[in-house]
């Protein structure tokens, strides 16, 4: 495929699709899991995901929240990553859903415990919904503390390209219940 694609660089068929297409794009994922040994799942997830062609950027730290909307379940652990992909969104959602099936996650009731949860955050600040699908920037990212202090850390300049806030804004406009429920772990 490689050498292909070089044959039709030196003759001059590549077509602009093929390039932009082959482009790295600018992702961030978010990674939860509040069953069994959360840190590990968290961890096998990332393995995955790097043997999916996703090149790691940045990781944040680990962060406990207590569960929502029930906090008597047991805690989320939570990171968040920026990685380069090469694919469409559509791609990564695929394989996303994928290693969480992988990693033993079942289809029970919204907000039930869970494995392993993996979320596109950002997809190279491109807004875009598919029904019942895919929305992106992540249509509740901007109300969520797992994901906004750990995406803090890592890309303190990113802006919501809908909402056109930054994140330390969007920080502040969560409850200060929320912000002190969440631990740097």
């Amino acid at each position: 495929m490689i050498k292909e694609q070089q044959k039709r660089v030196e003759t001059g068929t590549v077509k602009k699709q093929d390039i932009l297409e082959n482009q790295a794009k600018i992702v961030y994922l978010g990674i939860g899991s509040n069953l069994g040994d959360r840190k590990k799942n968290i961890e096998i997830a990332k393995s995955h995901l790097n043997k999916n062609n996703l090149d790691f950027l940045s990781i944040s730290s680990f962060y406990e929240t207590p569960s929502w909307p029930d906090p008597k379940k047991p805690k989320f652990l939570n990171i968040v990553i920026k990685a380069k992909f090469y694919h469409d969104p559509e791609s990564l959602l695929k394989i996303c859903k994928k290693i969480e099936i992988l990693l033993g996650r079942k289809k029970g009731k919204k907000n039930d415990p869970r494995i392993c949860d993996i979320d596109i955050i950002d997809f190279n600040k491109k807004v875009l919904k598919v029904k019942n699908k895919l929305t992106l920037p992540h249509k509740l990212m901007h109300k969520r503390n797992f994901v906004l202090i750990p995406f803090f850390e890592i890309q303190k300049e990113w802006h919501h390209p809908i909402i056109k806030k930054d994140l330390k804004s969007l920080i502040s406009s969560i409850s200060q219940g929320d912000i002190r429920s969440i631990k740097q772990i």
